[in-house]
């Protein structure tokens, strides 16, 4: 690659930051701007708002969309927030794609699977004509839903000549998670809450996009798509890093979505997140903490565990390291969409994707 690819990131929450401490050292991009929502940060230096090292980096933060797409970039790197600011979000993605810049994203995981029947209307069509006006492409991805449960277990269905059963699971620790899990998910709640995702179609909307994509990528058309959920609640008190989840309240949820062919479950996502690797002794864990497995039944059978970790002694969790992965998944993936036709992009649209630049 001859030249840098210069983008913009639109995000400066825990995965923005991260991304962008990896743009300013890469030797394939170069950070032209950033676009921010919360107005304290607006005018800063890009350095100072991610807490970087090394001083200033000349680049100050912005809320005006118009000026950063001025800068004109090979490509807008969006971590906004999550489908919940689905306006906000297609405004922002909208108005780049108009202007004949590509977007990777990581911000509404629907769109992992854009034909998925859950995605309204009012979601895609905006994308889909500031697609065409401007010769542009969409490509969002994420870790579950993302490369965790479509490429991972696509890749190693390819090593097999039939499949029974394909199972992608998330089996993680949140104690020191920072995210949100308390309304998403009534981790911390009483068991008499009913937590969004608990809602079937919201379940299957937020989380469930990959189960269609896989069914249209080995050929089938699934007949039903249903879900499961549990509940488990501590008899202790438990420490976290937001706080303590008091004893008689949710300590781990298990859900799964499950695309329904001939009768019977072929494709399964499955969640444990727990407070304590003891909470839900029963229910599935890796064979290591805070992984995401892949199981396949058939010929042959073949069971994958991935596990991210920081090895740079900063203590940060596996969580937060699969957050970082997801940002990067997007960033590495502006140079292939480049190269793509104007629309849509999904996982099954893209080459290899190898990291250009990341040994150095």
């Amino acid at each position: 690659m001859s030249e840098k690819k210069r983008v913009v990131v639109w995000g400066t929450g825990v995965v923005g930051s991260m991304v962008i401490a990896e743009i300013v050292e890469h030797p394939v991009f170069e950070l032209a701007g950033v676009g921010v929502s919360n107005p304290d940060k607006v005018g800063r230096d890009v350095a100072e708002v991610c807490g970087l090292a090394g001083g200033t980096t000349g680049v100050l933060c912005t809320d005006s969309v118009a000026d950063l797409v001025a800068l004109a970039p090979d490509a807008l790197v969006h971590y906004g927030p999550t489908a919940k600011s689905a306006d906000d979000n297609i405004r922002v993605m909208s108005a780049f794609l108009r202007a004949g810049i590509d977007v990777c994203s990581t911000a509404m995981t629907p769109w992992v699977w854009p034909q998925m029947a859950q995605n309204p209307a009012s979601w895609i069509d905006p994308i889909t004509e500031a697609c065409e006006a401007g010769g542009a492409s969409c490509f969002t991805t994420g870790i579950d839903p993302g490369f965790a449960n479509d490429l991972f277990p696509l890749t190693l269905m390819g090593l097999c000549g039939e499949v029974t059963s394909v199972r992608a699971s998330e089996l993680l620790d949140y104690t020191d998670y920072e995210g949100d899990y308390e309304d998403e998910m009534g981790i911390g709640r009483s068991p008499d809450f009913t937590p969004l995702l608990e809602i079937l179609d919201l379940l299957i909307m937020a989380w469930g996009a990959t189960v269609p994509m896989m069914a249209a990528a080995v050929g089938i058309e699934l007949d039903d798509i249903t879900t499961t959920w549990e509940k488990w609640v501590t008899p202790t008190d438990r420490p976290t890093a937001k706080g303590v989840i008091e004893a008689g309240n949710v300590a781990a949820i298990r859900f799964t979505i499950n695309g329904v062919f001939r009768g019977r479950e072929v494709i399964t996502l499955e969640h444990v997140n727990r407070i304590g690797l003891d909470a839900a002794p029963e229910w599935p864990s890796g064979s290591g903490d805070d992984v995401y497995r892949v199981d396949i039944t058939g010929s042959p059978s073949i069971s994958q565990e991935t596990a991210f970790r920081f090895s740079d002694g900063s203590g940060r969790a596996p969580a937060v390291a699969g957050c970082l992965a997801t940002g990067l998944r997007a960033l590495n993936a502006v140079p292939a969409v480049n190269d793509l036709a104007p629309g849509w992009v999904t996982a099954l649209d893209l080459p290899l994707v190898p990291g250009v630049g990341t040994i150095r």
